[in-house]
Formats: C-alpha cells, structure tokens, sequence
C-alpha cells in the first residue's frame, strides 16, 4: 500500500529544501510516488535550486536512485543545481559505487550544501 508521507519543504531565500524527517529512514517503494511528487515539484520551483536533506535517511534502493537522476536531469536543462546532504555512511556508499557520487554534488551537511547553492548562479 502507498504512503502519502512526503518530504517538509523549506526555503532559504530562493532555495528550495526537502527535508526528509525520521519517517524517511528507510526510503522503500511504499513512499516513491509521494517523494517523486515532491521532488519533481522542487525541480520546478521558479529558481532551479534544490538541496536535499538525507540526514535521516538510513536506506534507500535503486527507485529512490531513478527519481535522484530525473531531478538531476531537471536541474541540467534549467541549467540549476541540486545538492544531497547528509548522508548516511550506507547511502554515501551505494552512491560510490555506482559512481554518481562522481556526478552529484554531496556535502556532509546542509549548512555546506546551502553555501554550494548561494555561491551557485544560473547561466542566463
């Protein structure tokens, strides 16, 4: 059965934040359509800056993965950004080795993930 939990949604200044709280540890198929809505929500904000905020996140599998690199696919033809914060040592892994770690802009923390994002400025 799906979950309707969905990731908080925040702002700081024109940044868009997902913050997925404690209900998120583990990131299973149950609540992919809800964080998929969410995140493609994000990725159409009036300014393509999004940071997401895993430091709850324990586990996640490859669904999670698929709606990671639709936003990141977003962000590249809207010339935005987006930043994943706060990884569990397990998530920082599976991104490792799929080498997306390679890819993606991942910071140990939101506050360094929010400073990427104000330094960051969209191509005209």
């Amino acid at each position: 059965m799906a979950s309707n939990k969905k990731p908080h949604i925040q702002h700081d200044g024109n940044i868009t934040i997902l913050v997925f709280g404690e209900e998120f540890e583990h990131l299973g198929e149950d609540v992919m359509p809800a964080v998929a809505t969410a995140m493609d929500g994000a990725g159409n904000a009036l300014v393509p800056k999004v940071l997401l905020d895993l430091s709850h996140v324990r586990f996640f599998g490859s669904s999670f993965i698929e709606v990671l690199y639709r936003l990141w696919k977003q962000m590249e033809s809207r010339k935005g950004k987006f930043v994943i914060a706060g990884l569990h040592p397990y998530c920082r892994e599976v991104l490792q080795v799929t080498k997306l770690d390679k890819l993606w802009t991942i910071t140990d923390d939101r506050e360094a993930g929010l400073a990427i994002l104000r330094d960051f400025d969209i191509p005209a």
